[in-house]
Formats: structure tokens, sequence, C-alpha cells
């Protein structure tokens, strides 16, 4: 069956979760239980191919420059980042911005990977997720950095959030994303009540939502809700949207 067109008001953007140099498929959450891609783009899972398989199949919004959301998993569990691998995707196209989630717990840990990437860095935008930053002082100065992305993370519900980041709306930059861990790579649908009550404590930032998404109908649920695009990679993967 074809896949249903992307929606022109809803950006989609393709994730790489990246372990062991390996793009894995994300289950829930559960990072264990994490194995290397299997895919219907592409063929094994080196990172530069299937980043090129992801994007070919979802362009950018016209006038867009390419946007591809890495969660570094090693880094996010207390490793080093493969740096290298995050060089290689950068060196890939001039215009292509990582948006990276590395478990950074303050602004000095993105700014030291920003600084191990050297002339690539520019391209970098941080991704802080709240179940990774140290405690309320790392969320200073993320509302006056461009950017600075803020990942609002929970599981079941419960937020995962050391650092107070669901609570403090005024501290939060001008891009956000719901990360509902727990709907990863399940096909379960979107968390689309998370994501309408966090939205409506800052409505004028950029949202994005993370986690969930089947098809081309809960694309459009999440466009209703207000995002201005959603984290995708199964539903990529299996074919069941894109618009290659």
């Amino acid at each position: 069956m074809r896949p249903m067109l992307l929606l022109p008001s809803l950006q989609v953007i393709p994730v790489l979760d990246l372990l062991g140099g390996h793009v894995v498929r994300a289950q829930r959450g559960e990072r264990h239980a994490y194995r290397p891609i299997v895919s219907r783009l592409v063929a094994g899972s080196r990172p530069r191919d299937v980043a090129a398989a992801l994007l070919a199949r979802c362009p950018p919004p016209a006038g867009s420059d390419p946007v591809l959301y890495v969660a570094e998993l090693d880094a996010i569990q207390g490793r080093a980042a493969d740096t290298e691998t995050l060089a290689a995707l950068l060196a890939m196209d001039p215009a292509l911005t990582l948006w990276v989630d590395a478990g950074f717990r303050d602004r000095a840990s993105a700014q030291a990977l920003r600084q191990a990437l050297g002339r690539h860095a520019a391209r970098l935008r941080p991704v802080y997720g709240s179940e990774s930053l140290a405690g309320p002082d790392a969320l200073a100065g993320l509302a006056s950095d461009p950017q600075a992305i803020l990942s609002l993370d929970c599981r079941h519900a419960s937020p995962m959030d050391p650092a107070g980041a669901w609570t403090r709306p005024r501290a939060w930059p001008s891009t956000l994303v719901v990360m509902t861990l727990d709907r990863v790579g399940s096909g379960s649908g979107p968390d689309l009540a998370t994501f309408a009550r966090l939205r409506a404590m800052a409505p004028e930032r950029t949202w994005i939502g993370a986690g969930g998404i089947r098809d081309g109908a809960d694309l459009q649920a999440g466009a209703a809700a207000g995002a201005a695009g959603w984290l995708v990679a199964s539903a990529l993967h299996d074919g069941h949207i894109g618009t290659g």
C-alpha cells in the first residue's frame, strides 16, 4: 500500500539512534534491548548509509535545510560520544544540521562536544534531555541560547527530570521536544495528551513531538495538536510514511 503523503504543515525529522557505531532500532526506551536496524530503506546499519536513506525518503520542506536528529546512546548512558561518526554525518552535506542528544549534563558538556567536532560544530544543535541534566543550575542560560533544544523526557507519564525542568517554563529555550520514551518504536500512537499539556505552558515556543508515530493519520493529529514537527524513525524504516 502506498504510504500517505506527509503534511506540509508538520516537518518530519528523521532520527538516528547510534549505539556502538551502528544505527539501532529503539524500542520503548529499553536500551538494553536495542539491536542494529533492519530497514526497508537500506541494507545494513552503517550510520552514513542509514542517514542518507532517511534523508532521501524524508526530504525537508521546500526552502529548508535538512535536519537529522541523533540520539548518541553511548554518551546518554555515560560513555564517550562517537565524535568520529558525528563528524562523518556532518560531512555528508554542508547544509545538514544535526540535533544531537549526547546526554548533556549542562551547557559545558555540550560545548565540549562542539569543540571536539571543530569546523563542523556550527551545524550541531545540542539537545538537552531532561533525563540527563545534572540539576536546576544546568537550565541556566538555555532560554537565551537560540541553538539550544530542551527535550522534556518521560516514561509511562512520569517525568524523567532531576533538574525540575518540567515545571520551569521561563527557563525553557525556544525549541522543545516532548519525548515519550515508552512510545518510541512501539507503534502505539503519539502521546498527544502530554504534548498538549506541556505546550499549553508555553504555546509561543516551537514544539516537536517524539514517539509513537504509525502513519499519516498520526502526523495529522500531531499537526492539529500544534506540533511544528515530529521525530520519526520506525515508521520511516517500515515504509508506513514518506514522500519518496
